[in-house]
């Protein structure tokens, strides 16, 4: 049973991706069997490499923070060195580099296609379109392939050329001899940058990059109950990818705008109302702002400051599950005059006497203390 794979790396569970591959490069110099010849140390390395391929990749490591090693098992069964993809052989090239030529033994091309970069962008929505969702138009400025040359980079009619320099292996390797043996140093060819090929004639319109820079339009869809942060994946619409590789992906971060009404507590909606001291006191039927528009809130009679009334199923829908929604909890505060006419004192100083004088105190003060105590 593999154990954690952030334990395995010794890393923290937010680690960037930056910390997951240097805590990889260092373990791996340790316990490559090239290197490390003691018992275990293959097995260590296996699991080394089986931890940091499930979490460089963004969707494996969320499948794998939820679910732990079932979310990322499903065919995976024993790791094998040619397992890896090319971001591996990559790290492999760096990390071993100056072990001379017994620790990779061959040369990669390094020619064929690779995937685009992923992008991200920031939305910014509105209280209102958090809750309930909806589409929404963006606009993202990403590379895309070239359409005169295919991607290629090369001018219509003409093509590439093996690199002369590296022979197209993408890679050149100098061997220096020292008095503890023989090293050999890979680095990226400076004539091909790596590709193993040359453009014979650059394409005038991308200038032999085989992408351009575009603006793209986009309609994506925001799930109901979305909030701050959540993170939307639009898939394949991240740059494009060199040589005929795949595109890369958009990550969309939501962010919600402050409402001047509404606030929000988990799925609940919150708000706030003030109503007379005679609403409060006979009880009535007030019309108040949702989500959902105007709704009937009923005020009991007696109802006392900052007391929190209950809409059901009037907040936000659950994220992944619409049919379950939040509550609107109103808080009720109640306006006391400061002064009043001849004629209102008159009243409610007779129903203060009728009341008996209420907490042992004489007048409207004694009796208004009455009604509305906390």
């Amino acid at each position: 049973m593999p154990g954690d794979y952030y334990e395995t790396l010794g890393v923290a569970r937010n680690a960037s991706k930056d910390d997951l591959k240097r805590a990889y490069r260092r373990l791996a110099r340790k316990y490559h069997p090239d290197v490390n010849k003691e018992p275990g140390a293959e097995d260590t390395f296996k699991e080394i490499n089986r931890a940091y391929e499930v979490l460089s990749e963004p969707e494996t490591r969320a499948r794998y923070d939820q679910f732990g090693e079932a979310g990322v098992s499903g065919g995976a069964g024993g790791f094998e060195y040619g397992d890896m993809g090319a971001g591996f052989a990559d790290i492999f090239e760096t990390i071993f580099s100056g072990f001379g030529g017994g620790a990779t033994g061959t040369t990669r091309r390094r020619s064929g296609p690779s995937r685009g970069d992923d992008l991200r962008l920031d939305l910014k929505l509105d209280f209102r379109e958090a809750v309930f969702g909806g589409e929404k138009e963006i606009r993202i400025p990403h590379l895309e392939s070239c359409q005169t040359c295919s991607g290629s980079g090369a001018k219509p009619g003409s093509g590439a050329r093996t690199c002369s320099t590296c022979s197209g292996a993408g890679q050149v390797r100098r061997a220096t001899r020292t008095p503890f043996g023989s090293f050999a140093q890979v680095s990226t060819c400076p004539t091909c940058n790596g590709a193993g090929e040359v453009i014979e004639e650059k394409c005038e319109v991308c200038g032999g990059a085989g992408r351009r820079q575009e603006t793209k339009k986009l309609k994506i869809t925001i799930p109901a109950g979305v909030d701050n942060g959540t993170r939307l994946r639009v898939s394949r619409e991240g740059d494009a990818g060199v040589r005929g590789g795949a595109p890369g992906d958009l990550y969309v971060y939501l962010f919600v705008e402050v409402d001047k009404e509404f606030t929000r507590e988990g799925m609940n909606v919150l708000s706030e109302i003030t109503i007379s001291y005679l609403q409060a006191i006979l009880g009535c039927h007030l019309e108040v702002n949702t989500v959902d528009g105007p709704q009937v809130l009923p005020i009991p009679a007696g109802t006392q400051p900052d007391t929190v009334l209950t809409l059901e199923d009037r907040g936000v829908p659950k994220l992944g599950n619409t049919a379950m929604r939040g509550d609107h909890l109103i808080t009720v505060h109640v306006s006391i005059p400061t002064k009043l006419n001849n004629e209102e004192k008159e009243l409610l100083e007779k129903l203060a006497h009728i009341k008996g004088q209420s907490h042992g105190k004489g007048g409207i003060e004694g009796f208004l203390g009455g009604l509305f105590h906390k």
